[in-house]
């Protein structure tokens, strides 16, 4: 079996000779437009006095020219998305190699008012979003953020087989997301559907319906006849000029409608080969199939109906071309009929584009859940079961830590358990707060863990491991911490969570913050809370002798050869050894 590495470097090769390939072509392209180009030219000059012949020559350099400039424009897509596969695979290898600079780090979903996610670094640099986020839209950007925070516990396992399957699919994902990073998006896709959904026709249907047609069958028919000298060349002016007439009439709200247009274009353009590669892959999960099949409701597929609207604003966005802007107007009420293609597709689909862009969306997203997936075959997937364990996990670490350095630790915690730890500074209680919490998310949201083995009761996450004052809302540190474990209590109220707590009541005195801690753990027990409460207060641990629920774990630190030495072992028990003291002096502050 290919390794992962290998895999990406393989892959990364082919395209880099493929762009090799496509470059030569398009070097091929621009020489045969320009030889046309000066055929064209020459022809016209050499038989000027022959209008018979011109006009034939010029009809087809004109025709040849617009093949070859489509041509063009598909080879100019093929590098486009060539070296955005490059990019990809470049980017995974950097990825495995440790650099993850060029990740986003999805500073704008930071909220330290949400269940757990500021506490864990979920966002933020060298956060897990930062490793995991391949997206390349904005919507599927936002949906993997959501799914990552929306503390969801159902359908565990279904999700689970989904990203399987797409995990197995590591070309198609490749090609999904290369294709959607060339989306350029003007506006953003709520914008695109609050104009959709609020669009109010302007052309009289009944007769746009026709009189496109007619009047480019009449304008061909007098050019016909003047070509024939049947008829006088000052009619096919005074034609020219009606056209150009009707067209103005029309003419501000055509262009209030092409601006907006003309903003969603790109959008549509590539969301149409989005949706195809959806509806022409063979899905066998449930929770795939499911979204395959939002798109396949309609007598035609999603596909074809976004490419001919994408092909309507196309053939709008050609008024700025003078062949079209002029003469097409004039002969052809161009405008007009591309402008009514435009309204009859809004009018029957603005209320189904929705949920076409939310499957997008969705693949996006998942597609980046299923990269990891790859990413990490020796991960293993949680098994879901409904026992009194609420966590069962072996060589449980965190998976943003180098590999060759993680330290790992077996971890056990019943329903209705709820865990001490101490420690001394730097032992490891954070990290390992931070690997449990972010092993609960995982499993949550359907993605393998970092351990061995992995039994799991699902259960959503509260956590109080991080607060700060707020300057501008006039709040000390002490009540700011207060108001999130009331936060806490709340919230528990309701549901059943996994609580992680990193040394409450750090804003008062010590005396203070020992009786409230032994109150509020006990207010936790008692309610019937699971989790975990890290701490450097040594009292606490003595809450074990009259609640049972209550076991206290360590991480120890040892001084060797005037050195300090951490192990990072989860133990059970309660640490003996604090350090302060030792650094202050090993640092020379006292």
């Amino acid at each position: 079996m290919i390794s992962v590495s290998n895999f990406y470097q393989t892959e990364k090769k082919t395209f880099e000779q493929k762009l090799i390939t496509i470059k030569k072509q398009l070097l091929t392209s621009s020489l045969l437009r320009l030889l046309v180009f000066a055929l064209s030219c020459f022809s016209i000059y050499f038989f000027f006095d022959n209008s018979k012949i011109i006009m034939p020559i010029i009809i087809g350099g004109i025709v040849i020219f617009l093949f070859l400039i489509s041509k063009h424009t598909d080879l100019v897509h093929k590098k486009q998305k060539t070296q955005a596969l490059i990019h990809i695979n470049k980017t995974e290898i950097d990825v495995i190699n440790g650099d993850t600079a060029a990740l986003d780090i999805g500073f704008e979903y930071l909220n330290p008012e949400h269940e757990f996610s500021y506490d864990i670094d979920l966002f933020g640099k060298n956060s897990f979003f930062q490793y995991l986020n391949r997206t390349s839209t904005k919507s599927g950007k936002d949906k993997l953020a959501n799914l990552l925070t929306e503390n969801k516990i159902t359908n565990i396992e279904t999700k689970q087989t989904a990203l399987k399957e797409l995990a197995k699919k590591p070309k198609w994902r490749q090609n999904y997301a290369a294709t959607a990073s060339l989306v350029h998006i003007e506006t953003n896709a709520n914008t695109i559907l609050k104009w959709l959904h609020n669009y109010q026709s302007f052309l009289p249907k009944k007769i746009i319906t026709f009189l496109p047609t007619l009047f480019f069958t009449i304008s061909i028919v007098l050019i016909f006849l003047n070509y024939f000298a049947y008829l006088p060349f000052k009619i096919i002016v005074i034609w020219f000029f009606i056209g150009l007439a009707i067209s103005g009439i029309y003419l501000k709200k055509i262009t209030a409608l092409y601006q907006k247009a003309n903003k969603a274009k790109d959008t549509f353009k590539q969301y149409h080969q989005l949706l195809s590669q959806i509806e022409n892959e063979t899905f066998t999960s449930q929770l795939l199939i499911k979204k395959q099949q939002l798109i396949k409701t309609e007598n035609k597929k999603a596909s074809t109906i976004f490419i001919a609207f994408s092909k309507a604003l196309d053939a709008l966005d050609q008024r700025n071309n003078m062949l079209f802007g002029i003469f097409g107007n004039a002969f052809a009420l161009w405008d007009l009929k591309q402008s009514y293609k435009i309204e009859k597709w809004i009018n029957n689909y603005n209320q189904k584009v929705e949920n076409w862009f939310k499957v997008i969306a969705f693949f996006d997203a998942q597609n980046a859940l299923a990269n990891y997936v790859f990413n990490h075959p020796k991960h293993v997937f949680p098994k879901i079961k409904d026992t009194n364990l609420t966590i069962n996990g072996k060589d449980l670490g965190h998976p943003l830590l180098d590999e060759t350095k993680r330290i790992t630790n077996d971890f056990t915690i019943k329903n209705d358990e709820f865990f001490i730890i101490t420690g001394a500074n730097m032992a490891g209680k954070s990290t390992f707060l931070r690997t449990v919490s972010l092993s609960i998310v995982m499993a949550n949201i359907g993605l393998p863990v970092c351990a061995t083995t992995f039994n799991y009761t699902p259960i959503k996450l509260i956590t109080s491991m991080r607060t700060s004052d707020s300057l501008s809302d006039d709040e000390s540190y002490f009540f700011s911490e207060l108001k999130r474990l009331k936060f806490v209590v709340e919230e528990i109220k309701i549901e059943k969570y996994f609580i992680i707590l990193d040394e409450i009541l750090k804003g008062t005195n010590s005396h203070d913050k020992a009786i409230g801690s032994r109150k509020f753990v006990e207010k936790l027990v008692n309610s019937k809370a699971t989790g975990i409460i890290a701490t450097h207060d040594l009292s606490l641990c003595k809450i074990t002798k009259t609640l049972e629920e209550v076991k206290n774990y360590y991480f120890d630190a040892e001084i060797i050869n005037d050195e300090l030495h951490f192990d990072y072992t989860f133990k059970k028990g309660i640490c003996q050894n604090m350090n302060a003291s030792f650094l202050l002096k090993k640092m020379n502050i006292v």
